[in-house]
């Protein structure tokens, strides 16, 4: 095999070993990850090499055994490579077999760990409900409308980089999480007003290691979108406001629409902040009902360009919409 061949194969193996790891850590659909490429690989080889390099980046990886996804998600992977591999006929791994055995008579709880692998490096690790919606809320799990926001802030640094931020409906926090990681504001405020939502979100903020200590000083609030008084805006003093995937409702998008209309007529000319929304456009009444309510609140927006780099795996087919507010 020529040089610039064998390079480039070992180039689609690297991104192909990425690609497991960024799904399997973030609970990936399965039928996504790139299959294909590792039955071609056996057959081609007549090796289990590359089988048992997915499972060090995966479920020996020491990652999985800090932050491990559910008990049945690595139960139903490692199912999928065992059968491609006993398909091929190539040499049977036992590490392979070992690591199915220690998930197989493993107690499924009703959380588990997702992580999402940050390109500088590192991961945003939270602990997340099973259930799409949990105790009354839909703050327990990430939404794809996070997960872009992140993206987006991830290449627009220079927005947060030594500012206040306010995140509204922070819910799992995987957005707030990856701005402190990797966009060096000043200060943070995560904020909810569901008292579970608060309890898990001051559990994942701890657990990626930030505290009023860190730097960024970062806090974790209860806040109520139709009981904060201008007042209280003015002392937490954002120079810049984010939420993700929170008009999904019209009562509480007309709440919502009410709390950034005082945001901004509260703040002086020099002290406007940055205030950023992003959706997830589930239904196209409810999210044009609060664009509606935010012109009768005399509150205008821009749409902002799409993130250019897929950082973290979600479905791109979904209608997500970020917009810039202004004055």
């Amino acid at each position: 095999m020529a040089l610039s061949e064998r390079s480039s194969v070992q180039g689609s193996v690297k991104e192909v070993l990425r690609e497991f790891q960024v799904s399997f850590f973030a609970l990936t659909r399965l039928p996504s990850f790139p299959w294909t490429f590792v039955e071609k690989d056996l057959q081609s080889s007549g090796s289990s090499e590359l089988i048992s390099q997915v499972l060090k980046q995966t479920c020996l990886h020491p990652l999985c055994r800090k932050f491990p996804p559910s008990v049945r998600y690595r139960r139903l992977f490692l199912s999928q490579l065992i059968r491609r591999l006993e398909a091929s006929g190539c040499e049977p791994l036992d590490e392979l077999y070992d690591a199915l055995a220690e998930v197989v008579g493993a107690e499924e709880t009703m959380e588990c760990y997702k992580s999402y692998l940050l390109p500088a490096g590192g991961a945003v690790s939270l602990m997340e409900n099973i259930a799409l919606i949990s105790e009354g809320t839909t703050g327990l799990v990430t939404w794809e409308a996070a997960l872009y926001l992140a993206e987006w802030a991830l290449e627009n640094q220079q927005v947060f980089t030594g500012r206040t931020v306010l995140e509204l409906g922070s819910g799992a926090g995987l957005t707030g999480i990856t701005v402190c990681r990797s966009c060096s504001p000043k200060r943070f405020i995560f904020s909810d007003c569901h008292s579970t939502v608060l309890q898990k979100l001051r559990d994942n903020v701890r657990l990626n290691g930030l505290s009023e200590q860190t730097t960024p000083a970062v806090s974790v609030e209860k806040l109520d979108w139709t009981a904060i008084s201008e007042e209280e805006l003015r002392e937490i003093g954002a120079d810049v406001i984010i939420a993700a995937d929170v008009v999904y409702d019209p009562d509480i998008a007309g709440s919502l629409a009410k709390l950034l209309s005082i945001v901004l007529r509260c703040s002086s000319a020099e002290g406007l902040p940055q205030v950023f929304i992003c959706s997830t456009i589930r239904n196209l009444e409810t999210y044009g009902g609060f664009k509606q309510q935010l012109e009768a609140e005399g509150v205008g927006h821009e749409v902002i360009p799409a993130p250019v780099n897929h950082v973290f795996p979600y479905n791109r087919q979904s209608a997500i919409e970020l917009i810039k507010l202004r004055r």
